[in-house]
């Protein structure tokens, strides 16, 4: 199969035409076309010969994205689940915040890290997304945007699958995104989210990029983590905690902690104080944002209730943390990281 034309950066776009006897300044204006323009073929490059559009079609294809389905939530959340050129299927989300729009892309087909609350593991992983594969994600949300004269303005790296597996291909989605010729989105205004992959955090450490990181946390402490994600054995809380502080040596940037409350897990005041003196003993420059955990039926977990979560975030304030409770987006269509597609999957092997 012919690889995407988005898989390619910008640097790797200019070395292939000079590879194949073509001008590298060529490269700016296929950005153009495919990321200002947004076109979907070759021959709409109007400004470029014959000869270069023919060699583009014999050696690149577009990604195609089918939308299978698409819910829309009463806040604005837009869920789409697109179909693959393979029949694999993903789930992209389109959030409307008062500051702008934000797209959460997914980097796997299905997950293998495999975190008891989450349903984007339910199936294992299936494959890994090219870099185009991603990029496809957010132009096609673009395009959507487009209708209304809005533009993506930032991009959350949180859906199904786990980013630093898929390590090169992610990095160059990043790059293809805060490429002035591509669209041109502020690093600060990106943020990808790890479980805690130990050796590629310490790579995205030395990436020199403003990109944001945060860190899928969920729990204090070594046990309570291997626990809930089966990760932390593969990569123990103290190892991922020694990355994390590299990380912000090496970048001064502060981290977020990703932090899913559990009903009767994870979610009691002793959690939050544990969790603080763990930050404040490693003297990190930390967010601790909590979400409460979305029902997921095959799973046995329940959301905490509503005064624990104030004393959980009252503990962890009360401690001198930075702390916010997330504001929930798209409750009302199952826009829990891979509730659509596992709804799809069930149905599909009917």
């Amino acid at each position: 199969m012919k690889p995407f034309i988005y898989d390619l950066t910008f640097d790797q776009l200019q070395e292939w035409l000079k590879e194949n006897g073509e001008p590298a300044f060529r490269a700016g204006q296929i950005f153009d076309w495919i990321y200002v323009k947004r076109v979907m073929s070759f021959e709409e490059m109007s400004n470029l010969s014959k000869g270069l559009r023919e060699k583009l079609m014999d050696n690149f294809q577009f990604v195609t994205l089918k939308e299978i389905t698409h819910m829309k939530s009463s806040d604005g959340t837009i869920k789409f689940l697109f179909g693959l050129h393979d029949d694999n299927a993903i789930e992209t989300v389109v959030m409307k915040h008062n500051y702008g729009n934000s797209v959460c892309v997914t980097t796997q087909v299905g997950c293998r890290v495999g975190c008891t609350f989450c349903a984007s593991t339910l199936g294992g992983l299936k494959r890994d997304l090219t870099a185009g594969e991603i990029v496809a994600q957010v132009v096609a949300a673009q395009k959507i945007l487009d209708k209304t004269d809005e533009r993506v303005s930032s991009i959350v790296i949180m859906g199904i699958g786990e980013p630093f597996e898929n390590y090169d291909a992610t990095m160059a989605f990043l790059r293809n995104m805060i490429h002035e010729k591509g669209l041109n989105i502020g690093q600060r205004h990106i943020t990808v989210s790890t479980s805690g992959i130990v050796p590629s955090i310490y790579k995205f450490a030395e990436e020199n990029t403003q990109i944001n990181l945060a860190i899928s946390i969920h729990a204090p402490n070594d046990k309570l983590r291997s626990k809930l994600m089966p990760v932390n054995r593969r990569f123990p809380f103290d190892d991922v905690m020694t990355s994390l502080k590299f990380y912000q040596e090496k970048t001064g940037r502060r981290i977020t902690f990703e932090y899913a409350l559990i009903g009767g897990v994870n979610d009691q005041v002793e959690h939050a104080e544990e969790l603080a003196d763990v930050l404040q003993r490693m003297d990190m420059l930390a967010h601790v944002n909590l979400i409460p955990v979305n029902y997921v039926p095959e799973r046995n977990y329940v959301r905490t209730p509503r005064n624990d979560i104030f004393k959980f975030h009252r503990a962890l304030v009360d401690k001198g943390i930075n702390a916010t409770i997330r504001r929930e987006q798209g409750h009302d269509i199952a826009a829990a990281c891979g509730q659509l597609r596992s709804k799809h999957m069930e149905s599909n092997a009917r």
